[in-house]
C-alpha cells in the first residue's frame, strides 16, 4: 500500500488475537504499522509482533525489490515494535539501527546486545538524511514508554507518531476511529496526559500533512480532527456534554435505582446517559465514557467491609 510516491506500508493485520496487552477485547483485531521510506537511501520504520515476523519481512522485500534497507529507525521498543529487530539485522546486516539512547539500553536487555557497531543515537532535533527525505526526531518520553521519539519527513510531511494516534482494530476493520481510537489511548497512553500536551506543542510547529502510527489507520485528512481530539483527551477536557452512571449491584437494587436515575436525568434534557455495569461491560469502555463526558455518578454496595471490587478496579483505573 502506498501512503506516499516513496513511502510504502509493510505492516501486518492481527486477526488471531483476543487480548491486546493482556487485557484489552480487539474483536477488530490489531494493527502492527511499519513503513519502507525508499530514496536514495532506505529506511524502515519499526517492526512488529513476533508471530509475524516472515509476513513483514515478506512484505519489506517486496516494497524494496532487488535492493537493501540502509536504516532500520526503532520509535518505540514495546515488543510488539521491536520483537523483530534481530532477525531483521540477521537478514540485513549491512543494515544500521538508528534509535533514541534508551532505546539501545533496553535492546541490550531484550536480546543481550545494543548493536554498538551497527547503530546511531538520535535525540530532539537531530536529522537523518536518505535523500530527498530528511527526516528530524522529536523526543516524546513517557508517550507511553521512556525512550520513544516520534520523526517528521519534511518531504511528504509525514509524521511518525510512534503509538500516538493510534487505535484498536486491523486495518481492514470498519469501524470508527474516535470509538477504538479513545479507548485505545484512555487504556494506554492516558497517564500520561502531559507528556502528551508536551508532544502536540512540538508537533504544532510542523507542517504535518500526514500522519503514521504504529497501530491503526493512516491518518490523511481532517487532521484538525484527530489533533483536536488528542488535545482534550490529553488535557482531561469535556468530549461530549453527558452523564456516566457506573454501577455494581449484588440483588439488583442498586441496580433499579440507577435506572430510575437514568429516566429521570433524561427526563430533564439530559444530552446523554451512558448507564455502564462493571461487573458485565468492558471496563475500557467504561473507563473511556468517564472521560468522555462531563459529569459522573458511582453507585456501589458495599462488600466484605470494602467497596465492591468491580467499582474499586475501575476507581483505580480512573485515578
Amino acid at each position: 500500500m502506498k501512503i506516499t510516491n516513496d513511502i510504502i506500508y509493510v505492516g501486518v493485520n492481527d486477526r488471531e488475537i483476543d487480548l491486546f496487552e493482556g487485557q484489552y477485547v480487539v474483536p477488530e483485531g490489531m494493527a502492527y504499522n511499519s513503513y519502507a521510506i525508499i530514496d536514495e537511501k532506505i529506511a524502515i520504520t519499526d517492526t512488529v509482533d513476533a508471530a509475524f515476523a516472515d509476513e513483514w519481512l515478506g512484505n519489506v522485500r517486496n516494497a524494496l525489490g532487488k535492493r537493501k534497507p540502509d536504516y532500520l529507525i526503532i520509535h518505540h521498543m514495546e515488543p510488539d515494535h521491536s520483537a523483530n529487530i534481530v532477525k531483521f539485522m540477521d537478514e540485513y546486516p549491512e543494515a544500521t539501527i538508528v534509535s533514541s539512547a534508551r532505546s539501545f539500553s533496553m535492546m541490550k536487555n531484550f536480546f543481550g546486545t545494543e548493536f554498538e557497531e551497527r547503530r546511531i543515537v538520535v535525540g530532539g532535533n537531530d536529522t537523518l538524511s536518505l535523500g530527498a527525505h530528511e527526516l528530524t526526531f522529536v523526543t516524546a518520553p513517557m508517550v507511553h514508554w521512556p525512550e520513544v521519539i516520534v520523526s517528521y519527513d519534511s518531504k511528504d510531511k509525514v509524521l511518525f507518531s510512534a503509538d500516538g494516534f493510534g487505535k484498536f482494530g486491523a486495518l481492514d476493520a470498519d469501524e470508527d476511529w474516535a470509538c477504538e481510537a479513545r479507548r485505545y489511548y484512555f487504556g494506554i497512553v492516558g497517564k500520561y496526559g502531559a507528556q502528551v500536551q508536551l508532544l502536540l506543542k512540538k508537533a504544532s510547529a510542523l507542517d504535518i500533512q500526514i500522519i503514521c502510527p504504529l497501530h491503526g489507520p493512516i491518518l490523511t485528512e481532517n487532521l484538525g480532527y484527530y489533533l483536536d481530539l488528542y488535545n482534550t483527551w490529553s488535557s482531561y477536557g469535556v468530549e461530549s456534554e453527558g452523564i456516566v452512571i457506573a454501577y455494581t449491584s449484588v440483588y439488583g437494587n442498586t441496580k433499579n435505582a440507577v435506572e430510575k436515575l437514568a429516566e429521570m436525568l433524561k427526563a430533564k434534557g439530559c444530552p446523554k446517559v451512558a448507564v455502564t455495569d462493571l461487573a458485565r461491560d468492558d471496563m475500557a469502555e467504561a473507563v473511556e465514557d468517564a472521560f468522555r463526558y462531563g459529569k459522573i455518578v458511582l453507585a456501589t454496595t458495599t462488600y466484605n467491609g470494602e467497596i465492591f471490587p468491580f467499582m474499586r478496579e475501575f476507581i483505580n483505573h480512573l485515578t
